[in-house]
């Protein structure tokens, strides 16, 4: 794995100049400006255990390169298409900081990068992430990092490089920020979406709260609601308001792959920021929309809060959250059994959502009695 800020910097050896007879000059150091080389050197050492539990076919997760390297030919694709996706945690991070929590970030970073590979059919092959922080503390970075290893395992993918940049000044001392980096193979006539038509099947696998997206909503609610993260959670009984809006997004790769290796989706959407009403649409036909019922979209706790608290519409909520589905899958209506039962073999409590219909000019997603369902206006 590659920490290339600290790394280079330690064998440039720009660490302030030293007398010839050993005493310091007068001169400053780095670390005088705020940037401490020896802390970046013992994180890279401790991550080293993380990095290397990732390892998968096509990469070894070594340390010390100034790249990382995959061997795609192992993996065994006949006709790859590479597929490539970035992206970071949001204002959650905030709540992390916050709360001074910082295990389970990670994996949502890796989550929300993987699980966009997927929705093409995409087998996640490695993952690179980018820390930077206002001064560096070892013990939260290694605690992100941890989590990133836990997501690339889960995902299948090898963490085989990143980035920590300490940057006093541009952050504050306790502030991080986090970006990751994945690609991903799929055969070239296996690409995702593919033959979509009316009458097939929408189906939804559970989100495990608000995963990623809309914390800067989430936390506007905490603030009215004058909630501190270290409080009870208003819709949990045994969890502070931090863990529970901490719970990391689910990784939906070994799910989805089955399906995909059983050759039975034709799509898939990950809802993510614009929610259930602006992703679905992302992998129609022009022609054609999805009707999906509102009793089949039961409200999560914690989003029944977060809507009634905030007085907030549903389809405010809709165009914003999962809504307690955070990935959507399509399938032929034929199929539709032999694929719950392959997403029940794979440990997802599918269910289904609706039907894929023409569109005739109307919406791309229509949900009828959301806002009695959910009760909000």
């Amino acid at each position: 794995m590659v920490r290339l800020l600290f790394a280079a910097l330690s064998e440039a050896n720009i660490s302030g100049s030293s007398q010839a007879d050993g005493r310091r000059s007068n001169g400053l150091t780095y670390k005088d400006a705020g940037v401490d080389i020896d802390a970046g050197n013992a994180l890279v050492e401790a991550i080293k255990p993380l990095a290397k539990s990732t390892g998968r076919i096509g990469a070894d997760s070594t340390l010390g390169g100034f790249g990382g390297l995959f061997d795609l030919k192992a993996t065994g694709f006949s006709d790859p298409v590479l597929v490539a996706g970035n992206d970071g945690v949001g204002t959650k991070l905030l709540v992390a900081i916050e709360a001074r929590k910082h295990d389970t970030v990670g994996i949502d970073l890796v989550a929300m990068c993987v699980n966009d590979l997927v929705v093409q059919g995409a087998e996640p092959l490695f993952f690179l992430d980018y820390f930077a922080t206002g001064k560096l503390s070892v013990e939260a970075a290694t605690a992100v990092i941890a989590g990133i290893a836990a997501g690339c395992r889960e995902a299948g993918c090898a963490l085989i490089g990143g980035e920590t940049a300490e940057m006093p000044g541009l952050y504050g001392e306790n502030e991080y920020d986090l970006a990751g980096f994945s690609v991903g193979a799929v055969e070239r006539d296996g690409i995702l979406p593919r033959n979509i038509g009316a009458s097939d099947v929408v189906l939804g696998l559970p989100s495990s709260g608000f995963h990623s997206n809309g914390y800067s909503l989430v936390r506007k609610v905490v603030s009215i609601a004058g909630l501190k993260y270290t409080d009870p959670a208003p819709f949990e009984t045994n969890q502070s308001l931090g863990e529970a809006l901490l719970t990391p997004t689910r990784i939906y790769i070994k799910p989805c792959l089955a399906l995909v290796h059983a050759n039975l989706a034709h799509g898939f959407a990950h809802i993510t920021g614009g929610g259930l009403l602006e992703n679905i649409p992302r992998v129609l036909p022009k022609d054609l929309a999805v009707e999906l019922g509102a009793e089949t979209l039961p409200l999560p706790s914690m989003m029944t809060w977060l809507g009634e608290t905030g007085g907030i519409s549903a389809e405010e909520m809709a165009r914003t959250f999962n809504c307690g589905i955070g990935m959507v899958v399509i399938v032929a209506e034929g199929d539709e059994q032999a694929a719950l039962d392959i997403l029940a073999e794979n440990g997802e409590n599918a269910r289904r959502l609706g039907t894929v219909v023409p569109r005739n000019n109307g919406e791309a997603v229509k949900i009828d009695g959301l806002s009695e369902a959910w009760g909000l206006p």
